[in-house]
Order: structure tokens, then sequence, then C-alpha cells
């Protein structure tokens, strides 16, 4: 509904109604006052040749047969004397008053519209014309109501006002739902798009039928898509032909290592060697790292279904911690959590969150396992924390937060993302709360419950 009212089709819908109405309008008014001139012109006409007939009249001596013919017609007709006196009417005479108060010159004629005084306020075009009949000069006064008109132009004026906003509202809903027609499409095109993600980028857009600009930007999408998909599969490629070359040297560096290591002294060389073996150490996992993660964007990630115990994950953990984070206090606060999982999937999500929390901690981690409508593992560090900008940022690729950039910290932005894809294909989630530092909650579901096949993480 939103994207109704601020998208292109109400706006096309009003801007359309509102042109109609404007145009409407104007061609409106202009139709009614050229109807209204049209009909005061044959009023006028219908002046002119009754002052026509009543002068032919006199001049003839015929004026009371001319005026017999007029009686009962809707123009009125007088006939004045020199004194202003009627002498001849179409009308009874003792009902009306004279229609002029003055006479004309022979020959001269005025023109006047206003009521008369007998008929309330409808109007009357009068016309006072000054002849010379065989009886002298005479006035002949002949006016014609102008109610027809006025009754005629407000009936018509009714009939717009009533029907213009009808056809406004038609037109208005006529270009909405035609309008929405041809945006569904585009529509369809909307969906699917905003559906395809960095792992399936072999989607493509449904093309509509015909040739229009949708259909275009539909094949101008696609084609898009094809050079995406095409660049990211050479980078997974790469990226996965990389790690495998790497991996045989890498060995070969490490077994070098611990054969020198196994044979040096301190004066030969050992604080070198060793340094050496924790850098070939950091490689070796990084490599890890990215041909896990190539692995995942070309085929997802295989899980197995095991019931294990999460606390007993943890606790396998805590020696290899102290050993790699000595000057660092774990501290752990344990339930038994009982779930159905990939052990070695979950054991490298753990191991992840845990080098992350020491690598921020000050001098304590806590790692607490407790079973709520979930299996809820919270590992807490006493660090400076995370932003809350930065609390879905992190678990981005490659990112590495200001504090983290140290080169002693020996973060590679990998962890975190690859935390989140082994949890999502758990059916869990990960997030972050605010606390004395960090402090990650990661929500798996329960052995005992009802849950569908882990799906591959994609």
């Amino acid at each position: 509904m939103s994207r109704w009212l601020g998208g292109v089709r109400l706006r096309t819908a009003i801007a359309a109604a509102v042109v109609v109405g404007v145009a409407g309008a104007v061609a409106a008014f202009g139709f009614v006052r050229a109807t209204e001139s049209i009909l005061t012109h044959n009023v006028e006409s219908a002046v002119r040749q009754r002052v026509a007939e009543v002068k032919a009249g006199l001049r003839d001596d015929e004026a009371s047969d001319v005026l017999e013919t007029l009686t009962g017609n809707t123009t009125l007709v007088q006939v004045l004397d020199g004194a202003g006196k009627v002498v001849a009417t179409s009308f009874p005479v003792g009902s009306r008053p004279p229609l002029a108060s003055h006479r004309v010159p022979v020959g001269s004629t005025t023109k006047a519209t206003r009521p008369w005084p007998a008929s309330g306020d409808a109007p009357y075009r009068i016309w006072v014309v000054g002849v010379n009949t065989s009886k002298g000069p005479q006035t002949v006064v002949v006016a014609q109501s102008l109610q027809p008109v006025r009754e005629n132009t407000a009936a018509l004026t009714r009939t717009l006002a009533t029907g213009m906003p009808v056809l406004v509202a038609v037109v208005g809903v006529a270009t909405f739902v035609f309008v929405g027609r041809s945006l569904r499409p585009v529509e369809a095109i909307r969906r699917q798009v905003a559906s395809i993600t960095a792992q399936d980028l072999h989607a493509r857009v449904p093309l509509p039928h015909g040739q229009d600009e949708v259909a275009a930007l539909a094949r101008t999408m696609n084609a898009m898509l094809d050079r995406l998909e095409a660049g990211a599969v050479a980078q997974r490629r790469f990226v996965a032909d990389a790690g495998h070359e790497l991996r045989s040297p890498l060995a070969t560096v490490q077994l070098g290592l611990d054969y020198l290591a196994a044979r040096a002294t301190t004066e030969t060389g050992l604080a070198q060697i060793t340094l050496l073996q924790g850098e070939a150490e950091r490689l070796g996992t990084l490599v890890a790292d990215l041909l896990l993660l190539a692995h995942s964007d070309e085929h997802g990630l295989a899980f197995r279904r095991d019931e294990l115990d999460l606390d007993d994950l943890v606790l396998a953990e805590r020696e290899r911690f102290a050993a790699r984070f000595p000057t660092v206090d774990l501290r752990l606060r344990l339930q038994p959590v009982r779930l159905i999982g990939d052990a070695a999937r979950l054991r490298r999500a753990l191991r992840n969150l845990l080098d992350n929390a020491a690598r921020h901690a000050r001098s304590t981690v806590t790692v607490t396992v407790r079973q709520d409508d979930s299996a809820h593992l919270i590992v807490t560090d006493d660090g400076p924390g995370i932003a809350p900008g930065d609390r879905e940022r992190i678990f981005d690729r490659f990112v590495r937060l200001d504090d983290s950039r140290a080169r002693h910290d020996g973060g590679s932005g990998l962890g975190l993302p690859i935390t989140r894809e082994i949890v999502d294909g758990h059916g869990g989630a990960v997030s972050i709360d605010d606390g004395p530092g960090a402090v990650f909650h990661v929500r798996l579901p329960l052995a005992e419950a009802d849950h569908p096949p882990l799906a591959a993480s994609r």
C-alpha cells in the first residue's frame, strides 16, 4: 500500500485526473459561454425580425394584424404614439405598462437589456425603434425574454458540474488500472531482482511479451546478470584454485619449520622460527577459510545431522583456547544442552567466536550455554564492545573494525561471516547485544524439536 501511495501508478493516475479535470473545466467554461452567446444571438435575431415585421405592418397600416399574430408569443411588442401612449400591443394594454419611457427619433434605434418591471427579475432584450407612419412618428418597442437563455445555461452548467467529476474519477481509476497492468512486468522484474543474491546469480528476470520498453529493460537486466555471474564465477574459481595451489607449498613450509624448530636453539634462531610457525599457521587458517567460503558460494555447505552436546563442544575448546591465548581468562557457565547438527562445523563457528572475543578482550572471555526455547550460546568479552552501526557490518566478509586492524590482532575478517553461514545453515541465528563488552548470542534448534533437515548454506 505504501508503494502505491508514493508510486508511479498513483502519481500517473492523479496526474491524468488533474489534467483531464483542468482541461475539462476550461472546455466546459468555454462551452457554456459559447452556448450562452449563441442563444443570446438567437434572441437578438428574433427581436430584429419582430421589429422588421412590425415596421412593415405600420407602414402598410396593418400593425393590428401583425400584433394579433404575435399574441401569445414570447416576444412582447408595443407601439407608442408621439405622447408615449400605448396605441397597439401584443398583450392586454391594461395589464402592462409601456416598455419604453421615451420615444426615439424616426430611423433611430436604441437597445437595452434590463428586467421588465412587470416580470420580476427576468431580463429582457429590448429594442426601441422610431418609425414614420401615416399617423405620424411612432415608436416600436420589441422585448424578448432572456429567461430561456438563463435557464438553458444554468441547466447546461449543472450537467457539466455533475458530469465532470464523474469523468475525472473514471479517467483516474482507468489510468490507475491500466498503468498497474502495464507495470506488472516491472513488478515481476523487481521481485526477481530483489530475490537474487551473490550465491544465485544464475537466476534471470522474466521476459514480458512484446518489444516495448519494459521488455528492453528485462533484456538489459538479464545481460547485466550474465556479466555479474561470469565475473563471480571467475572470481570464485580463482579463489578456489589459488587456495588449492597454496595448500601444497604451505604444507611444505610448515613441515620445514617444524623440522627446523625441532633442531633449533636460542642461538640458532628458535625465536624467529617460532614466529614463522605462527605466521604459517595463520596463513593456513586464512587459506582454509577462503576455500570454505569458495565452496559455500559455489555449492553450499553440506551439514551432517548428528546428536551432540553443545556444552561438550565448549569444553573441548578450552585447552586450545588456553594454549593460544594464555593471558586471557576463559570462564565457562555451562548447562547440558543437546541439539542436532554438524559437530565439526559448529566447532569451527565456536572457535571463530572465541578467537574474536579473545582478540578484543582486556582480560576475560565468558562462555554461557543454557537452554531456553533454543540451544543458547553466549560469548562475552570485557573489551570495548561493538557500536550498534557495526553489528551487522562485521558479518560481511573482510570487514575489520578500526580496533582490530592492528597487525598483532591477526584477524582476517572471515571468521564471523563463516560463523553466520554455519549457524544459518543449522536453522539458527547470530545476534549482538550491549554489555560490558561485545555479547554474541547464538541460538540453535534443540534436538527434541521436530525440525526439517539441515539445508545447504548458500
